[in-house]
């Protein structure tokens, strides 16, 4: 996850790609609102100091990742049941919510997030060149991604063969390699984690990505939307989610044409509209359409990626108007924790959402499970700021590597 960027990307300035060698073709212009957008002089209605527009992305950005990071625990938030006996309480109305939550919220977290980075990627590039870029992404996503897995690994699987927990447990070496590196299949353990392999692999494209005309960069995100809407994925060693290209290029082409501010500016009644409307149609699928036939795989695919992009521009716009509030310094100040949120929050999930879950709150179809449902978030969020505060203090160098280099005692 491109997290580390954000200070460093927003130092960089659209005149600088007078120095940049011209036969790079790299496309670096400075992000401007076109004449038709509102000013972002104006003072905001909650009486706060007016924010230019420079610094009203930079929050959005904070703010964007921590909704984003926040969503994604309630994709895997713990039920208590397996996958078989989970279908069971799909068309109950703890079943509905928890659908809803990830369905019509949660699942804009990872396009969104992949937007982010590929609009802070190209500033990042440039100031850098290719082996320093390369360096800062093996140190800043790859090796924590490989960290994590053992951590992974050693935790929750050494849980279950105590007999603690019910887990996936190391069966051969190749399953063991696989899950370390995310080679081919979609981790057991941490199946948020190839999220960072995907977007480490883009990074990897960069150089060719921001040389490429925007109608042949439209070209690759159109194959790349093919290609994550076949029935099988046919090169899993590439990319094991091909979306996250296509929103990658989103970000990379919204950055080239500045439209992050524009889009986010717009009137949200009209930001919201293709949201609602994708959210009725996959509502009225779940609730009635597969049930009667309307259950084609492709056409099931084509919406549920619709929404994915309607979802994460709607958010985005509520980031930007977010940022522009008073809740903006708390939600900026939890920020630099969501790297490591997102790292452990499925290893927390796996060690205590049984026992707090089994023990206080019941599985899912028990009557107090939506409130640890809907709290389970926060109390990740909780123990992840503990956590790195704690890890702080006690293990500065590892806990820096660890949160890929947002943690550090600085933040003490």
């Amino acid at each position: 996850m491109e997290l580390s960027e954000q200070d460093r990307a927003w130092s960089w300035r659209g005149n600088r790609r007078n120095t940049v060698n011209s036969a790079t073709k790299i496309d670096t212009r400075n992000v401007s609102v076109p004449p038709s957008a509102p000013s972002d002089q104006q003072a905001p209605s909650d009486g706060t100091a007016p924010l230019d527009e420079k610094t009203r992305l930079s929050r959005a950005i904070g703010i964007a990742r921590v909704i984003c990071i926040m969503g994604i625990v309630y994709v895997h938030a713990w039920t208590g049941r397996n996958g078989q006996d989970l279908q069971l309480f799909n068309d109950t109305s703890q079943g509905l919510m928890r659908w809803a939550l990830i369905d019509l919220m949660a699942r804009s977290s990872v396009p969104l997030l992949s937007m982010i980075s590929g609009w802070l990627v190209g500033p990042s590039f440039a100031k850098r060149g290719w082996r320093i870029f390369l360096q800062g992404k093996l140190r800043t996503v790859a090796l924590p991604m490989v960290l994590w897995n053992a951590l992974a690994i050693l935790l929750v699987s050494g849980a279950a063969y105590l007999g603690l927990i019910y887990a996936p447990r190391p069966t051969t070496v190749w399953w063991t390699i696989d899950e370390l590196f995310c080679l081919i299949t979609p981790n057991d353990i941490n199946v948020q984690i190839p999220f960072l392999r995907d977007l480490f692999v883009c990074m990897l494209a960069v150089p060719l990505l921001v040389r490429l005309p925007s109608k042949v960069l439209i070209g690759v995100a159109l194959a790349a939307m093919a290609w994550s809407l076949m029935p099988v994925n046919p090169a899993p060693v590439v990319l094991q989610r091909p979306s996250i290209l296509l929103f990658f290029i989103a970000g990379l082409l919204a950055r080239r044409h500045t439209l992050a501010a524009w889009m986010a500016s717009r009137p949200l009644l009209l930001v919201g509209m293709p949201y609602l409307a994708i959210g009725a149609t996959k509502v009225w699928l779940e609730v009635v359409g597969i049930d009667r036939g309307y259950n084609n795989p492709l056409m099931l695919a084509g919406i549920d990626l619709a929404m994915r992009c309607a979802t994460a521009i709607f958010f985005w716009s509520i980031a930007w108007r977010l940022a522009a509030s008073r809740v903006a310094a708390p939600l900026l100040k939890i920020e630099p924790y969501m790297f490591l949120m997102f790292c452990a929050h499925l290893i927390m999930i796996w060690l205590f959402g049984p026992l707090i879950g089994d023990h206080i709150f019941g599985p899912i179809g028990s009557p107090a499970y939506p409130l640890f449902l809907l709290g389970q978030p926060f109390m990740v969020l909780g123990a992840s700021v503990a956590l790195g505060n704690l890890m702080m203090r006690v293990t500065p160098r590892a806990t820096k590597l660890l949160s890929g280099g947002r943690l550090h005692a600085s933040r003490l």
